[in-house]
């Protein structure tokens, strides 16, 4: 076919079809401020024809990813300035905005396509998004939540006839005045969200939110955040405010510039149970100094140690209940407070069957885990049940048992409460000092059924040295049911996130959903701008009845040939725009393949 160009911005961008046998589509739709806002599906004939020539039905991976660009591959000549960019730009690569984009990919096990992307989705005209994260898992008629970080907008996608994509609607951040840098979303059943906006007010200043409160926010990507409820079309049906009234603790709360009362309310991860009419999550950091800035952050209490939990109970209205500080462990130094067990808490999970009420979280500085037996309770109680030391040793030989500073993000109860899935990045060389050969990454996963079914008695509890290293001593405490490494030998070079597949297909040739997934598939890309980035591959990992995984060597490249879809590639079917990085995904099925 033909070149044809896309209009990005103010920039028009030409598509050199990377393939002849293209078909190119878009639809838009307005935004509030009048403008179009279009997605543009680029189907790969020949592609979409092998995937289907068996005659089965397709799973898809839907995988939101960025183009690559100068801000991305010069950090590490930012870190040294002045002066190391005396050279200009003519010799970096990716120089140019190109468009973000969603990877449709054939994830059918067997199928003559597997691995293989089938289209590509691209958004405009906002370039740059930085894609972030997706819900946690898709079930039948959702709409997509897929947020752009750096623009501060919402992006709500169709996909009941995959592999094409349709927009449904977009927030921007006109809409969502009280909170900047959209980070997570947890899908409701009546098709509404929660996604979590981590930094604070768009314009510093009081800024009044749904409920009436008023809080003094410092600005973009600053704090306090908040929780924004969507509906299926990403309209904004309420704004939320994460602080509390009196602020949160002084000495453990940092906010550069200083406001009023400090906080530590900048929501990342988010779940909930409706049954318990309770949400749950987990504060990261204040953004812009962390990942709008390579230099190195100027204090280690910018990175958060609380959870907040949150009455739902009116849907449009979530109440804050509780901020819980999780506590340090044996491996913490006060010399050290940016690698305490407490420290960054990415990611919070909560658990899914009627007779449990508990909840995990994570901490990617502090390299632990932490679990409360109850997220109803008035002050929820969380003890650090894992350490991600006694387990990282299984990715390489070489790795030591210090959990600290793992970059452990993405973590997820299995729908029958059985296992807990768990994505490690690995620490990256010389965060220990000059001679710390960091420690490289992988996917594991822990057994928690004896710690979940003791409820509020649970004794298990990370209090030494030799149980960071080694597991749990109490009989309840999860215990290690697989680990497989991903990029060994590279420090830092494992996954950053993760999804399971929640899908089987039937005798009668449908899909449907399951409460034991036989899959993972997992993104080796954090933000490359904050100076962590990946080599931005995404696996596929097998995962057995028993938890036991191991890396899915079927899923290959079209190009490369090697296991997993190599998002460093020169063409794509949107044209010639070079490497791209994939920061979530998610297991789909078009509708008419779906039960």
């Amino acid at each position: 076919m033909a070149a044809v160009a896309l209009a990005v911005g103010s920039v028009t961008l030409p598509v050199q079809d990377a393939y002849a046998d293209v078909d190119v589509s878009s639809q838009s739709v307005k935004g509030a401020d009048g403008k179009d806002y279009t997605v543009t599906n680029h189907v790969v004939k020949s592609a979409l024809e092998k995937s289907t020539s068996d005659g089965k039905p397709k799973e898809w991976l839907v995988v939101w990813a960025g183009d690559e660009n100068i801000a991305d591959t010069a950090v590490a000549d930012v870190r040294n300035l002045p002066g190391s960019l005396a050279g200009g730009t003519g010799k970096v690569a990716n120089a140019l905005p190109g468009p973000d984009f969603l990877a449709i990919i054939d994830a059918t096990k067997g199928s003559p396509g597997y691995g293989q992307v089938v289209n590509t989705v691209t958004v405009g005209p906002l370039v740059e998004n930085e894609p972030h994260h997706m819900q946690y898992v898709w079930h039948k008629g959702d709409t997509i939540f897929a947020g752009a970080l750096f623009g501060a907008a919402t992006y709500a996608f169709d996909v009941t006839s995959l592999p094409n994509v349709k927009l449904k609607g977009i927030s921007l951040p006109t809409q969502t005045p009280g909170g900047s840098v959209p980070d997570a979303y947890w899908t409701l059943k009546d098709g509404t969200a929660y996604g979590t906006y981590m930094g604070g007010p768009v314009a510093p200043g009081p800024y009044r939110y749904s409920d009436g409160s008023v809080h003094l926010g410092n600005g973009f990507a600053g704090s306090p955040g908040e929780v924004v409820r969507f509906d299926e079309n990403a309209k904004v049906l309420s704004e939320s405010p994460a602080a509390t009234p009196g602020g949160d603790n002084e000495k453990l709360c940092d906010n550069l510039p200083r406001i009023g009362t400090p906080t530590c309310a900048n929501p990342h991860g988010i779940q909930a149970r409706e049954d318990l009419n309770t949400l749950v999550t987990a504060d990261y950091t204040e953004p812009r100094n962390i990942i709008l800035d390579p230099v190195k952050a100027p204090s280690p209490y910018l990175r958060r140690p609380t959870v907040r939990t949150w009455d739902i109970s009116d849907r449009n209205h979530p109440k804050l209940k509780a901020v819980s500080y999780l506590p340090n462990g044996p491996r913490s130094d006060p010399k050290d407070p940016l690698h305490q067990e407490s420290r960054a808490v990415m990611e919070t999970t909560v658990t899914n069957l009627p007779g449990h009420k508990g909840a995990f979280a994570q901490t990617m500085q502090g390299g632990a885990v932490f679990y409360t037996p109850d997220i109803t309770a008035p002050e929820p109680h969380w003890r650090q049940v894992f350490d991600d030391g006694a387990a990282v040793v299984n990715f390489d030989e070489a790795n030591d048992r210090n959990g600290g500073s793992s970059n452990g993000g993405w973590i997820q109860t299995s729908p029958d409460d059985r296992f807990l899935y768990r994505a490690i990045q690995g620490r990256a060389a010389g965060t220990f000092g000059e001679d710390d050969p960091g420690t490289t990454g992988g996917v594991y996963t822990l057994d928690i059924q004896k710690l979940v079914n003791a409820g509020d008695d649970f004794q298990c509890n990370i209090d030494t040295i030799a149980e960071s290293e080694h597991g749990g001593a109490e009989a309840d405490c999860p215990t290690v049911a697989g680990t497989t490494p991903i990029n060994p030998g590279k420090a830092a070079g494992g996954p950053h996130w993760g999804g399971y597949d929640n899908f089987v297909l039937g005798p009668d040739g449908k899909y449907t959903e399951t409460q034991t997934p036989g899959r993972l598939a997992v993104s080796n890309y954090f933000v490359a701008r904050s100076g962590n980035d990946g080599d931005h591959k995404v696996n596929m990992i097998d995962l057995g009845p028993d938890g036991k995984v191991s890396l899915d060597d079927t899923f290959r490249d079209e190009v490369t040939g090697e296991p997993g879809v190599n998002f460093n590639r020169r063409s794509w079917p949107h044209g010639e725009f070079g490497n791209a990085k994939p920061h979530s995904e998610l297991f789909v099925v078009s509708d008419s393949d779906l039960k």
